[in-house]
Formats: structure tokens, sequence, C-alpha cells
């Protein structure tokens, strides 16, 4: 099996067997029509504008939709899906070593198996790992298998970070009709925020299990953030509830990264901007034996930003600027935190769930 060697600060890292990709499901699927966005048209001229002119219907009414030619060849992505594969092979008594402070609304480090209700008594399948930027102030000990890497993984982030999304802020701030610089001065690099890298894996179970989950690896939910990045994972099993209330599947296309808007985009507009509901379910039969490991960066604002709706021209036209501002008195950082910790609380039977997690501003839980 082929092999690669990252070299830090002169040492060579542990190698890493090369990362193979699962293949597709074969079934067909109802899939949701979701829009593209080609990121190498963004510096031509005019290119910013047909790009958000592409993107407005999608992340109006639908809030996914799909980039390619981001900058990262697939080699560069399969290297971060080894580094997760390795580091979820490590002991669990040498993961916890590393567990996130969740009870405080924190979420650097390792989200444990089963920290999560799903339904009375039945807990989650989910294995995470988050690695916050690489700032002074966001620093804590990690696995060596992250150390060993820290450069490639800080790298990686550093792009997504300082390119990708910075011109998926400018195109969204040129729908707004803001400068186009309105939404990237809350997301530099540098800020104190909680965006992450994160590792993550569904661990497969069995169709018996599966019954009695309601074939649910991870409620219908909205994301915290400002946006949130899916590396393409072809195991079929991430599907969006749409206008009607169905739920679609989103299809791994190759060399795609799939985003959704997130909370913190839909508070600043008024609710103009969806913070699209989401889950996860089970594969298809011809993948459900198969564990799903993931690939995901979480944008997340500058914690002191407020979450109060910006000054937008196209707001104010359609009316949905006005004295009344649900989330106004409350900063991002606050917002994030209390999501995190609210994902700890017991499930309650039923279908949806409503619940409050800061200032009276409540979201909704579905199945």
């Amino acid at each position: 099996m082929a092999t690669f060697t990252q070299t830090v600060t002169g040492v060579p890292a542990k190698q890493l067997p090369r990362y193979e990709q699962a293949a597709e499901s074969k079934h067909e699927l109802d899939w949701a029509d979701l829009v593209t966005l080609d990121l190498s048209k963004f510096d031509a001229p005019g290119g910013k504008q047909a790009l958000a002119h592409q993107l407005k219907d999608a992340v109006h009414k639908v809030g996914f939709f799909y980039i390619t030619n981001f900058g990262l060849e697939q080699e560069q992505v399969d290297r971060q899906f080894a580094i997760g594969k390795e580091l979820f092979s490590l002991p669990t008594e040498e993961k916890l070593k590393y567990r996130a402070d969740l009870e405080h609304g924190n979420y650097n480090g390792y989200r444990p198996l089963g920290s999560a209700e799903l339904f009375p008594g039945l807990r989650d399948n989910v294995e995470m790992y988050n690695v916050f930027k690489y700032i002074p102030e966001l620093e804590r000990t990690q696995p060596e298998v992250i150390n060993e890497h820290w450069q490639e993984i800080e790298g990686f982030q550093r792009h997504i970070a300082e390119d990708v999304v910075q011109k998926l802020l400018i195109l969204i701030a040129i729908i707004l009709e803001l400068p186009e610089d309105y939404l990237t001065k809350g997301h530099r690099y540098d800020d104190i925020s909680e965006c992450h890298l994160r590792y993550m894996i569904y661990h497969a179970r069995t169709p018996e299990e599966n019954e009695r989950y309601q074939n649910l690896y991870s409620r219908g939910h909205t994301d915290f953030g400002s946006l949130t990045l899916l590396f393409r994972q072809p195991i079929a099993a991430l599907q969006i509830l749409t206008a009607d209330g169905s739920w679609k599947w989103v299809k791994p296309h190759p060399g795609s990264i799939t985003v959704n808007i997130a909370d913190v985009l839909q508070f600043w507009t008024a609710g103009y901007l969806k913070s699209s509901i989401h889950r996860v379910v089970a594969p298809p039969p011809d993948q459900s034996g198969l564990d799903r490991l993931g690939l995901l960066y979480f944008l997340r604002p500058a914690q002191d930003l407020s979450l109060k709706t910006v000054d937008s021209p196209l707001l104010e036209r359609l009316g949905l600027k006005g004295d009344e501002d649900e989330a106004g008195s409350i900063k991002a950082g606050d917002w994030v935190r209390a999501r995190v910790k609210g994902n700890l609380d017991k499930a309650v039977a039923g279908g949806q769930k409503e619940k409050a997690v800061l200032g009276g501003v409540k979201v909704k839980y579905y199945n």
C-alpha cells in the first residue's frame, strides 16, 4: 500500500496509509437539486457578481450548495481523511485524554462516542475530534498524530479560512448589497472564534439497531455558526429538509465541497439567509456496513460580535429589518457555546422538539 511521509521541523512523521474513498452507492436515491459554484470564476472580470447572482436563490430558499475548484487537490483532502482515520483508531482511553470541555460549551478536542441521546435511552454512534485554529489563545494538548502533522493540518485550515470562506462571504455580502469586506472582517483567522476542522466518524450499526433508531444517525437540526463545509463523503447519508416538508439526499459529487448556511447568518439577515435543516441517516444497503468518516470545516464569527440584523439595503427593501430583533442582544460566542451545551441534553420522545437556547431564542429538532 502506498504511503506518504510528512516532515515537521526535520523529524519524519509517522507514515500514514493512502486513504481510499469508498465506492458510491448504486441505489437510486431522491437527490436534492443544488446549485454548484465554480470558484475558479471568482477573480474573472464580473466573476464575483455572476457567482453571487447564481447563489442568491440557493442561500435564500435552500441553504445548501456545492463549490468546486476551491484550490485543494484531492490528494490533500485524502491526506486529512488519512489523519482522521489514524486518530479514531487510537484506544478510547488515549482519545479521552483530549476530551473537549463539552459541559461548558467548548468543542475544542475530542467528543466521545455516545455523547448525545437521540431517543430516550439510545445514544448516538458518532465520535468527533475538533482541531481549533492554531493561534495562542486556543492552544491545547493534542494527540501525537495531530502534533506530527500539525503543519499540514494548519496549512489546510488556513487555506479554507483565508481563501475559500472569504470568497463565499464576499459573495453573500454582494447578495445583501453590503461592502464586500462587511462579513470577512468578522471572520479573520486571527480572531478569537471557534472555527475548526473536524474529523468525524459515524460507526455502522446492524439492521436491527437501525430499526430501533428509526434509521437516524443524527436528528434534523441546524448548525451553530456562519457556514459549514463538508468535504466529499461518498457514503450517502446526508439529507436536507425541503420546502415541501420532504427529506432529500445530498449527492456526494466528486471534487466538490457541500456548503450550508448556519444560524449566525440567518440571525444577521432576519431569516433571509436560510440556516438549513439537515440530518444524517443510515446509508443505503450497499453501504450500510461501512463506517462513515467525515471531514468538515465549521466557520464561526468572532466571539464578541452581536447577532443583531445587519444594515442591508436588500433587507430594508424587503421589510425584514425592523424594531424586532430576536437575537440582537446575543453575542456570537455565547450562542455557539449554548448550542454545544444543548447537544448534551437528554432527548425527548416523539417527533419535533423545540427548546430555548439563549435569550428566549429557541431551536427546533426534527426526526
